[in-house]
C-alpha cells in the first residue's frame, strides 16, 4: 500500500504542471517562441517545484516543532516568525517598496528570530515553553502593528496585503525556486544530522541530558534552523497554514513510527500535499486561482478540530 502511495504521488508530481485554467497544446511546449512554452516552463513548472519544496519545508518544520515542544498542536508558525515576515511584507507594500517585498519579509522574520533568542539567552532557566510564550506574545504584537498598516493603507495596498496573508505560489521563472529549494534541503540535512537527538528529546529532556545531549544547544540550533527556513518561505509565498499540522499527524497514524524515523517521509509527503492543494486551487474554474492558504486552511481546520476532540477523549 505504501509503495502504491509513492507511485501515485510521483504521478501527481509529474502531471501537475500540465493542468491549469488555460489548456496548453503539448506539441508546442518545447517551441521556445510559443506561448505554451512560456506558460509551461516559466510559470507552471517553477510553481510546482516551489509548491513541493515549500510543503516539504512546512511539514518537516511541523514535525520538528511537535517533537521539541512535545505538543501535537505546535506548528511552524508557533514562534511568530511568520507573523514577523507578514508584517515586514505589509510594511514594504504600504510604503511603496513593492520591489523588495521578499527582502522586507525576510528582515521581519530575521528580526523576530533575533528578539526570540536574544530574550531567551538572558533567562537563567531555559524552557521551550518560555520561548513559545514569547513567540505568541510577538504574534499578538505583530497583529496589532498589521492592523495599523491596514488603517493607513489605501484600498489597493489593503488588497495586496490580504492576498499575501492568504498565501500564493505565483512565481515567474526559476529565480524564486532556488532559495526555497536551498533552505528546504538544508533543513532536511540539519534534521537528519540531529536525528538521534530528536529521538531522545521525544522521551524527556532529563533523559536526553543523561544520555549526553546538550539540550539547550540542540533546541536552539533546531529552532533557529526552522525559523530561518520558515522566514525565507513566508517572505516568498506568504503564510500557508496547517501543512505543518496535518501532514506529520497523518503520517504518524499511517506509519506508526516516531518522529526521528519519519523525516524523509514527512519531507516527501509534505511536498506532495501542497502540490495537491495547489492543483485544486488552480482547477476550480474560478476567474482566478484560489489562494493556496484558503485551500490548506479549508482542509486543515476540520482536522485541527478532530485533533482537539481526540485529545479530550484520551
Amino acid at each position: 500500500m505504501r509503495y502504491l502511495f509513492i507511485i501515485l504521488s510521483l504521478i501527481l508530481l509529474i502531471i501537475a504542471p500540465f493542468f491549469g485554467q488555460i489548456n496548453i497544446d503539448m506539441s508546442k511546449i518545447n517551441d521556445i517562441f510559443s506561448m505554451e512554452h512560456k506558460l509551461f516552463w516559466d510559470l507552471r513548472v517553477p510553481r510546482v517545484i516551489v509548491a513541493f519544496f515549500t510543503g516539504a519545508l512546512l511539514a518537516l518544520s511541523g514535525l520538528i516543532f511537535q517533537s521539541l515542544f512535545r505538543n501535537p498542536m505546535s506548528t511552524p508558525f508557533t514562534l511568530g516568525v511568520a507573523s514577523g515576515a507578514t508584517l515586514g511584507t505589509a510594511f514594504a507594500i504600504v510604503f511603496g517598496i513593492v520591489s523588495f517585498m521578499a527582502l522586507f519579509g525576510f528582515i521581519g522574520a530575521l528580526f523576530t528570530i533575533i528578539i526570540l533568542f536574544g530574550i531567551t539567552s538572558r533567562l537563567k532557566v531555559y524552557e521551550t515553553s518560555t520561548l513559545l510564550l514569547i513567540g505568541i506574545a510577538l504574534s499578538f504584537f505583530y497583529s496589532a502593528a498589521l492592523m495599523i498598516l491596514f488603517y493607513i493603507s489605501d484600498e489597493t495596498q489593503s488588497y495586496e496585503i490580504v492576498r499575501f496573508t492568504m498565501g500564493s505560489l505565483d512565481v515567474v521563472g526559476f529565480k524564486t525556486v532556488v532559495p526555497i529549494v536551498a533552505v528546504s534541503i538544508t533543513l532536511l540535512l540539519l534534521a537528519l544530522n540531529y536525528k538521534r537527538e530528536i529521538k531522545l528529546l521525544l522521551t524527556s529532556y532529563d533523559n536526553a541530558f543523561l544520555k549526553g545531549i546538550e539540550v539547550k544547544r540542540v533546541n536552539t540550533i533546531l529552532l533557529l534552523g526552522v525559523s530561518i527556513a520558515i522566514g525565507v518561505a513566508v517572505s516568498i509565498t506568504g503564510p500557508i497554514g496547517f501543512v505543518g499540522l496535518i501532514v506529520p499527524h497523518i503520517l504518524k497514524v499511517i506509519y506508526k513510527k516516531s518522529a526521528d524515523k519519519l523525516l524523509y517521509v514527512t519531507f516527501f509527503y509534505g511536498g506532495i500535499f501542497l502540490v495537491f492543494c495547489d492543483l485544486i486551487s488552480r482547477n476550480l474554474g474560478t476567474a482566478s486561482d484560489v489562494p493556496i492558504g484558503v485551500v490548506t486552511s479549508f482542509l486543515g481546520a476540520p482536522f485541527f478540530i478532530y485533533l482537539l476532540l481526540r485529545r479530550k477523549r484520551v
